[in-house]
């Protein structure tokens, strides 16, 4: 566990960050019952695996423990060809979002993946969901866990040498949050302001951008969890917290408020692994019959999401993404 800490501590640009507040997090977990090798093949989601009273347990750590149990979960199991094995969030509501109460992992990216399994595999539930976050999604499709992730994952041309990438299946713009009370009422409010971002995420880049347009100059704090980023906010480690506006939509409550500001269009893609053009390319065909029979329309209004219309200039695989 001490590795899993060390990892987990944000990396902080411009600003001596002190720990996260779950630097006990291994204290605080003992007692949990961590899904063995034995569960592989039971039916379900593997983000499911765990008792109600586990889930609540790490529910209370903001869900920063989990993407390192996923993989525990699927440790040292063989592939099953019949079955998708997908990588989602489960701490953006939306998108992927696991229920405190039933432990179920939903929104657009868990539908989205279900549907690629009828399509491909022929049924929607040959289907396994483990829960990942910015540090893990691409690790997992490295060391064979997954076959894909639908995890919020914008398609640049730097993660294209690494992965493949299906044409946008959501486009969306990088937004910030901040606390109502801080008087930051625009970007330029910004300007020598502490910003926590998601690690490796495109954000830090995208918005030091913006900001040398208009002559201002922020910090950032780096995380590997949203929720981590929000406790940040609330408790004054940082001064806003920017990712994707849509993600955000998620975090906020009375005491934030999403600036009007809206910047640098974000194009979520499916990721595989680079060897596995096979299915990179059923996806991608998946993806875009998705798009042409109205299926990705429904399930975005399903949850409340609305976009700009991904690939409509007839790109694939996000080439038109800077």
């Amino acid at each position: 566990m001490n590795g899993a800490n060390k990892a987990m501590e944000p990396r902080v640009h411009g600003v001596r960050e002190p720990a996260h507040p779950f630097s006990g997090i291994e204290s605080s977990m003992h007692g949990l019952t961590v899904p063995s090798a034995k569960m592989c093949g039971e039916d379900g989601l593997a983000a499911s695996s765990f008792s109600r009273r586990s889930f609540v347990r790490l529910a209370g750590l903001a869900g920063a423990s989990f993407a390192f149990f996923g993989p525990l979960a699927l440790s040292g199991c063989a592939a099953d060809p019949n079955v998708l094995r997908v990588g989602t969030k489960i701490d953006v509501p939306g998108f992927g979002f696991q229920n405190p109460e039933t432990g179920n992992i939903d929104g657009l990216e868990v539908d989205i993946a279900r549907e690629l399994a009828r399509r491909i595999k022929g049924d929607p539930n040959a289907l396994k969901v483990t829960g990942v976050n910015v540090t893990t999604r691409g690790a997992m499709l490295d060391n064979g866990t997954l076959d894909a992730t639908l995890a919020t994952f914008t398609i640049t041309e730097a993660r294209k040498k690494s992965y493949n990438f299906s044409r946008p299946y959501y486009t969306d713009h990088i937004g910030v949050l901040v606390k109502r009370s801080s008087g930051i009422t625009d970007l330029a409010g910004l300007d020598g302001k502490t910003v926590g971002v998601a690690l490796s995420a495109t954000t830090r880049d995208k918005l030091t951008a913006a900001g040398d347009e208009i002559g201002i100059h922020m910090k950032f704090a780096e995380y590997s969890t949203y929720p981590e980023i929000k406790i940040a906010l609330v408790t004054g480690r940082v001064d806003a917290f920017s990712v994707d506006r849509s993600i955000l939509n998620g975090y906020v409550d009375d005491s934030t408020m999403l600036l009007d500001a809206q910047f640098a269009p974000q194009e979520y893609g499916v990721a595989t692994k680079k060897s596995n053009t096979q299915l990179a390319d059923q996806i991608d065909a998946a993806i875009a019959a998705m798009q042409d029979d109205g299926t990705l329309t429904a399930l975005q209004e399903r949850w409340g999401l609305s976009t700009e219309a991904p690939g409509a200039d007839g790109s694939e695989g996000g080439a038109s993404h800077a």
